[in-house]
Parts: C-alpha cells; sequence; structure tokens
C-alpha cells in the first residue's frame, strides 16, 4: 500500500481510470524500497488457545530472534488502529531484551511473505528518528518512542 501511494504520488496519471483493463504498466518503476516501512514487531491475534503475551513473546522470537518470557513483558496500553479501514485493536508491550536472551537472526517467516530486517536506533537518535518524515513508519513507533522518553529513559544511568 505505501509503495501504491507513491507511484500515485508520482504518476498519478496511472490512475486516472482505474479500471483493470486499461491499467497500464509502469514503464520506469520506482525503486522498491520507496515500499519498505519502519514497524514495531507485531503479529495478528489468531490462536485463541494463546493469551495476548504469549503472541506477543512468540512474535518477538521470530520477528527479533529474541527468546522473551512472559513475565518480562509490561503492557503499556491497547489502543485502536486503522479506524476509517480496518478499526482493529492493538495491545502495545514493552520489553527489554540483552545479548543474552537471543537465540536467533529473527527476521519473520519467507513462507507467511514477511521480509524483515531487525533495526537498532541508538537512545540518542530515537526521536529525531520518530520525527524524521523521510523515514516511512507507522504512529505505533512514534507513540512507542514517546512513550519509551517519558517513562524508562529518564531512569537509566547517565553517561
Amino acid at each position: 500500500a505505501v509503495y501504491m501511494c507513491e507511484v500515485e504520488k508520482h504518476h498519478p496519471q496511472l490512475f486516472q481510470n482505474r479500471d483493470n483493463e486499461s491499467f497500464s504498466r509502469l514503464e520506469d518503476p520506482l525503486p522498491a524500497a520507496l515500499g519498505v516501512t519502519y514497524e514495531l514487531c507485531s503479529g495478528i491475534v489468531d490462536k485463541p488457545d494463546l493469551s495476548l503475551e504469549e503472541i506477543a513473546c512468540e512474535e518477538v522470537l521470530e520477528e527479533c530472534g529474541y527468546d522473551v518470557a512472559v513475565t518480562d513483558l509490561r503492557k503499556i496500553t491497547s489502543y485502536r488502529s486503522g479506524v476509517g479501514v480496518t478499526g482493529s485493536s492493538q495491545t502495545l508491550f514493552y520489553a527489554e531484551v540483552t545479548d543474552q536472551m537471543r537465540t536467533g537472526e529473527g527476521g519473520g517467516q519467507a513462507e507467511e511473505g514477511e521480509l524483515i530486517e531487525v533495526v537498532e536506533i541508538p537512545l540518542e537518535d530515537s526521536m529525531k528518528f520518530a520525527y524524521n518524515e523521510t523515514l516511512q513508519k507507522t504512529m505505533g513507533v512514534i507513540f512507542s518512542f514517546t512513550w519509551f522518553q517519558d517513562n524508562i529513559a529518564p531512569k537509566l544511568p547517565k553517561k
């Protein structure tokens, strides 16, 4: 969806007649990187036998490569996203991870169409990253960075 918004922005003529039969092929495609977004680790709640916390731990392992225990999670809040389209409910958790908790590379599951790169943002750059409009990201990223700055960063030892 993000990529297609960029295509429409750069080539609006392609979208003037949205009829599938006349939708023309893009002769000079835009770089695929224009469709890449920064997102929080997340997953679909589709396992009724597991709690939200257990699903969150599975997703952290699958997508980021860290083995986090349910007891290491801290629930931040639940909120609605995509209110104009899906109205989905999301629950945001916080967990601290260490190198000792790393059991794999993460990256998601290719068979599910996931292509995930784990990105670490230095604390001192986090708010610049959050508000940098040239980096495509979800509102959840901005919210989580702001929450961290308000609730965790002030308690960290000063360098």
